[in-house]
Formats: C-alpha cells, structure tokens, sequence
C-alpha cells in the first residue's frame, strides 16, 4: 500500500480523497493555486504546496510542476480526482516515467475512451451496444448528410469526438439546422479539448441516462455496482443524481451491468470508472465511459456500503477487489443534488463570488461532501 499520496486537485474531490486516505493511514500532499492559499484541501493535507498563480492552465494543469511536487514531498502515487488531469493519458503517462503511480486506469484505456469516436468503435466490436450512428470522424457537413441520408435518419446529435460535459454538443432535428449543428459542435470541441473532429449519432428524443459504476482490479476482476439515473440535467449537465434508477429492474440491471463490465474489460480497465448509458423503450445504448470517480458516486456508496475512493486506491497499489459480484446488494434509495453558484435571473449562469454563511445539513441518513465553508 502506498504511504504517501498527492491529491491533484481541489474542492470537494480533493477533500473526499484526503478522509479516504486518512482511514487508510496514508499521508496527503495537497498542491494549491495563488487563489487557494486558503482553501479547505490546503489546510487538510498533510503537506502543502503552490503550485502557481489562480488559473489553472498555470497550476493545475502543469504536469511538470506536480509531477515535481510529488518527487520533492516523496508521494509515491497521485490521485487527481476529477476534472483537472484525470483524464489526461499524456499525465497518466508522465507519472509512470517518473516511478509515480497514477491512482486511474492504464493511459491506454483513457486513449481508448477518451476518443468517442475510438470508444464507439472499440464497443462495437466487444459487442456492447452503440446508438447508430458513424464510428469514424465526419470530415464536413456533406460528408454529414449523407451519412444521415443513407443510415441514421432525422433527428441527429452532431458531437465533438473529444467532448463532454455537455461542450462540444448539438442538435438538429431537420436538414435545415445541420449546418449549425455541425459547425458549432466543432467549434466547441476546437475551443475546449483542442479537437475539432465530430460524429454523427441518432439523437435519441427522450430517453433516461442511465450510468453504471463499476470497478476492476490488476487480476482481471471487473465487477459492477449498480446502476445511477442522471436524467435531471441542464444544458447537458447533470444536476441530480439518484441510485438505484427508478426505471431499472432486477433483469435489466442484471443486463446492463453485464455490458458496463464488457466494456471495461474490453480495455483492460483497473480502478473505478463509470459507463454512461442511455435508455429507451427497455433498449440499452453505450455513451461513453468516465475513466475517473464520479461526482455522483456517493449516492452508490450510500446505496451499496462500498467505499469506491479506497477501492480504487487499493486497486492502483495492485490489491485484488475485496468484493465479488455476489457481494454486491442494493439496499435503500439515496438521491443527491448538485449545489451551484447560478444566478436564476441570468438564465443559471455560473456566479462565483465569496460565501458569506454556510450550514451543512445533517441527521440520519443525510451526507453532505463539500469543499467550502464560510468566507470561502
């Protein structure tokens, strides 16, 4: 086991990470920016360091800096949490030449699905089911349409092949409105993952989104637990998050668990990560796979008993899953709802600003993960 690990991150992910690691006797590093001299995550850690000035392009994102870091404070593995690096292969990678483990799948496996296009592909051919639609990148708004024209028919989602998030995402319902649709899913994509490649997908009108958790270890143990809803979106973005999916039975979760493991396998996963799926009329379709913990993964925890920050930790230092699939029994319902800084007369733009008072709720069966506090 590791004895020492640096949280590459902030806020409430890094927080998580830093309780799960004090429960395990491991030691923390945190890395924080100019602007969070003063957070939460800094004061936690076991040890701090800038990292440089508030955006994170000159912190966070530095590979070089928190790989140096890392060596300088003696961690011997880092965990990034979500957002930030943690899908970032060229990371995962950086951290394996320098005797670092990366607490996350192969880099492989982030390459793999971090490309939607690829990913689409990959499952295909593991026979995991994909919603139709083109596997290769389209190259212009007339390659578009007639792929459309020929096999996937009105209405079509148009999406960037490094996107997420709801970034890189666009709708057109009719021929007329493909242009636009193409063209600022592109631009998206250029603008935020430096890839301005899209595919083509049939848009599926209203269907849940329907997410399973699962984990897999270095001996080829890959197991699920459970499924989430994450339909309650905006602008493509979760905000409420609930476990087990209402609309889920025993048989199809039976199924769709057994597809969420495939796919994980397919690609040698090791660690926790997440399928994303949609369902509709009782038919499953892969979206894409999360190669990270997820926001949501605490309404599995509440709903399963497993801590999925330790055991992904423990799968990085090379232990086997201490669970088998039969071990795995859902009890209860656990929701959780994302708390945003938006201004609602704004159309819910974001609205960053200092918090003036703050109380955490709390009473039986109510968990609150946050990373703030009062003058935050």
């Amino acid at each position: 086991m590791f004895s020492k690990i640096l949280v590459a991150n902030r806020g409430e992910i890094a927080i998580r990470i830093m309780r799960a690691c004090e429960e395990m006797g491991i030691a923390t590093v945190a890395v924080y920016s100019e602007l969070d001299r003063d957070a939460l995550h800094a004061g936690r850690a076991d040890e701090s360091f800038l990292i440089g000035p508030g955006p994170a392009v000159e912190s966070y994102l530095v590979v070089e800096k928190i790989i140096e870091v890392a060596r300088e404070s003696g961690a011997d593995a880092i965990h990034p949490g979500y957002g930030f690096l943690a899908e970032n292969a060229a990371f995962a990678r950086a951290c394996e030449k320098a005797g670092i483990t990366f607490i996350g799948p192969p880099a492989d496996a982030i390459d793999a699905m971090g490309s939607k296009t690829r990913a689409r592909e990959l499952m295909e051919k593991a026979g995991v089911p994909i919603v139709p639609g083109t596997t290769d990148p389209v190259e212009d708004v007339a390659a578009a349409r007639k792929v459309i024209d020929d096999t996937v028919g009105y209405p079509v989602a148009i999406k960037a092949a490094g996107g997420g998030g709801g970034k890189g995402f666009r709708v057109a319902l009719t021929e007329g409105e493909l242009e636009d649709a193409f063209e600022g899913a592109s631009r998206e994509g250029e603008k935020f993952f430096s890839d301005g490649t899209v595919y083509v997908e049939r848009y599926l009108p209203d269907p849940r989104h329907v997410e399973v958790q699962i984990l897999a270890d270095t001996h080829g143990n890959v197991i699920h637990l459970g499924e989430r809803d994450c339909s309650v979106q905006r602008r493509h973005q979760k905000l409420i998050e609930e476990s087990p999916a209402p609309a889920v039975d025993d048989d199809l979760r039976e199924r769709i668990g057994k597809i969420a493991t495939e796919a994980a396998a397919a690609v040698d996963y090791v660690g926790a990560g997440t399928i994303e799926g949609l369902l509709q009329d009782g038919e499953y379709f892969f979206l894409e796979m999360n190669t990270r913990v997820q926001v949501e993964h605490c309404v599995t925890e509440m709903t399963t008993g497993i801590d999925i920050v330790k055991e992904g930790i423990r799968a990085a230092a090379g232990e086997a899953l201490g669970y088998t699939q039969d071990n795995i029994e859902l009890r209860g319902h656990a929701i959780e709802c994302r708390i945003n800084a938006e201004d609602a007369s704004k159309n819910f733009a974001p609205a960053p600003g200092r918090i003036g008072s703050y109380r955490e709720p709390s009473g039986p069966f109510v968990r609150v993960d946050s990373g703030v506090e009062a003058g935050s």
